[in-house]
């Protein structure tokens, strides 16, 4: 807001007009639309452009000047004196042949042309039209203008989230603290629902005008303003936004690296008289620095292939981003899939440098400590700091966590957005029946749900092939596969779905452009790995003498597989179908750019409510998702005796 601005200013005269009357012999009255000077008009051929998409051709014409009184054949012609003839006999057929309504527009039927002087041309109203052109490739060559915003979001996205997970991750795990198995349910419960939820609830928190927190901080602070202290719309709001959203995944991989991590180095530094803060900083921290990093690049790539988040919090606030841009080029058509494409590359890009880094180079200063014997993780006392330190965290996770969920909620259940939910008459069911009761909205769930429950089938037995593949056979270049899917996990949704479109429009012989079929493979390639890693892990436990005992005592191969085989990892494929199912149900990214009429999913849905129509019913579709991904995260939990989880 600070920066420089600039206006660029243009006009156009000649417009056009709209279709004002019809009258009884079939003429068409007109308005016109920019400046118009009636003495050009007469005689001037015309198309009228009908809703169907008909272009019925017309002059525009007049009473003829025999006709006219003495005082009105050398005067201006008003307005209301042309006419426009198609050549209709009545109104009826004007309206029932032609197809022409009231509020059709009018153009005028003028082609650009070259003069006989070569370095002369002609057009309608052409130095209007001329300024008109070098302003709107004026802001396009500005929107291409190369902007910071990503990469300043994921960078403080990175480093915040980071900063928050490291301590969370090692007081839950290493600390006395109360509550710990609770906190960090709590604390995953981000990663488990799509990243725009948590958009739309901070949006309702922080909006500048009407937003709950700013209006409490208002009457606290006594502020007389409409507005602020704090806005949501800004770069700062959505890196806020990203980072509550995004940290669970520096969480979860500090976490399980904390867990795996021998406790002797910290035992012999407490005993060597280190204090519980000075051993974090010299052992604790040191050894997890690969799994910090990897953390660490893990929220970076989320946070800039984000879409949901920058598209809800960003745009009104026009602080655009790589992924939002991609998909407003897209939308211009075949006029901006070139920038669309450019954009893409570069995001794919860094994808690929971050995965390198984190695969190769941060892999080989992993710091593993051999021992022949189990370990456990070595509680610290938090002594006289466990009470506060039970109590800071919880605000934290009020604030972050249960604050925008009851949000959600109690927008769905208010009647006017402007009032308090216990004020008089404003709690209210009717969003709930209403989004129950719309046609477009079951449909797209039911689209979400087959969708996701055919990316999830066909990826489960992908994934136990993968498995197979892996760990029981030698063939050569059985690692290129998992090497690709790999690769499609940590490509950006935006990509993957603009890559779609490129390949499967007919140009290559393969044409599922608008099908349900591309929406399933963008999937498929997004989150198939989250499938084949728990298949490929269980199998790795299950010894192949199993399997050689199964054939030795007759039965095929075939019989093996579903006799010992699937029953003994089968709760690693029913995680792995949930795992792939679950994100597939909410996704949003790559369906905003694949779906079609008869394609649309409920994240597109949820999106166009909130965008669109109404917060209200939005919000009671977000809810709704919430409960679902919790109750299908439940059912995983149980199917599996607590062995996995989202």
């Amino acid at each position: 807001d600070s920066g420089p601005r600039v206006m660029l200013a243009a006009h156009m005269d000649e417009i056009g007009f709209l279709v004002q009357n019809i009258t009884a012999s079939g003429f068409l009255q007109l308005v016109g639309i920019g400046g118009w000077w009636p003495h050009t008009l007469l005689s001037q051929r015309v198309l009228v452009r009908t809703r169907s998409g008909r272009s019925v051709q017309g002059v525009i014409g007049s009473r003829p000047p025999h006709f006219l009184p003495e005082g009105q054949r050398n005067s201006v012609m008003a307005m209301d004196a042309l006419f426009v003839d198609v050549g209709a006999e009545s109104a009826e057929q004007v309206r029932n042949e032609f197809g022409i309504r009231l509020g059709d527009p009018v153009v005028p039927d003028t082609a650009f042309s070259r003069l006989e002087n070569q370095f002369r041309v002609m057009g309608k109203a052409f130095d209007n039209r001329a300024g008109l052109a070098v302003m709107v490739e004026a802001f396009k060559a500005l929107c291409r203008k190369g902007h910071p915003n990503t990469l300043i979001a994921a960078a403080a996205t990175m480093v915040l989230g980071t900063v928050l997970a490291f301590p969370l991750a090692w007081l839950v795990g290493r600390t006395n603290m109360y509550g710990k198995k609770f906190f960090r349910s709590l604390f995953v419960l981000t990663y488990m629902v799509p990243p725009y939820l948590g958009a739309m609830a901070w949006t309702r928190l922080l909006n500048p005008n009407a937003g709950t927190i700013n209006v409490f901080l208002r009457e606290l602070l006594n502020i007389d303003a409409r507005s602020g202290p704090l806005n949501i719309y800004t770069i700062a709001g959505m890196i806020w936004v990203l980072t509550t959203f995004y940290y669970p995944y520096a969480f979860i991989t500090i976490s399980r690296a904390m867990e795996k991590m021998d406790p002797s180095l910290e035992e012999a530094a407490r005993i060597s008289g280190a204090s519980p803060l000075k051993t974090v900083a010299t052992i604790t921290l040191p050894m997890m620095t690969p799994s910090l990093i990897a953390g660490a690049l893990l929220v970076f790539v989320c946070a800039a292939s984000c879409y949901g988040i920058p598209s809800i919090v960003g745009k009104p606030g026009k602080v655009n981003t790589v992924t939002t841009r991609i998909v407003e080029y897209m939308g211009l058509g075949q006029d901006g899939i070139n920038d669309a494409t450019g954009l893409a590359v570069f995001l794919m890009i860094m994808a690929i440098i971050i995965l390198y880094i984190s695969d190769v180079v941060v892999a080989r200063k992993q710091y593993i400590t051999v021992s022949g014997k189990s370990t456990r993780p070595n509680i610290v006392d938090l002594g006289r700091w466990r009470g506060l330190t039970t109590v800071l965290v919880s605000l934290f996770s009020i604030i972050v966590i249960i604050i925008p969920f009851i949000t959600i909620a109690t927008t769905s259940v208010k009647k006017n957005l402007g009032k308090g939910l216990f004020e008089a008459n404003n709690f209210t069911t009717m969003h709930w029946t209403k989004i129950f009761g719309r046609d477009d909205i079951i449909e797209s769930l039911i689209n979400s749900i087959t969708f996701a429950a055919a990316a999830a089938t066909i990826g489960i037995v992908i994934s136990f092939t993968m498995a197979y593949l892996l760990q029981r056979t030698r063939v050569k270049g059985r690692k290129i596969p998992d090497f690709l899917i790999t690769l499609g996990s940590g490509t950006p949704s935006v990509v993957i779905a603009l890559g779609l479109i490129m390949t499967m429009n007919g140009k290559f012989g393969i044409n599922l452009y608008n099908t349900a079929a591309i929406m399933i493979i963008a999937y498929l390639i997004k989150y198939l790995m989250m499938g084949m890693r728990t298949v490929v892990s269980a199998m790795s436990q299950i010894h192949v003498s199993l399997e050689e005992s199964s054939q030795a005592s007759g039965a095929g191969w075939l019989r093996t597989m579903f006799k010992v085989t699937i029953p003994l990892i089968f709760p690693s494929i029913a995680a792995g179908w949930f795992l792939i199912f679950i994100p597939c149900f909410y996704e949003l990214s790559m369906s905003t750019l694949l779906y079609s009429r008869d394609t649309q999913v409920i994240g597109y849905m949820l999106h166009y409510y909130w965008t669109y129509t109404s917060q209200q019913q939005a919000s009671a579709m977000a809810f709704g998702i919430l409960l679902v991904v919790v109750a299908l995260n439940f059912i995983l939990n149980k199917l599996t005796k607590g062995e996995f989880s989202i």
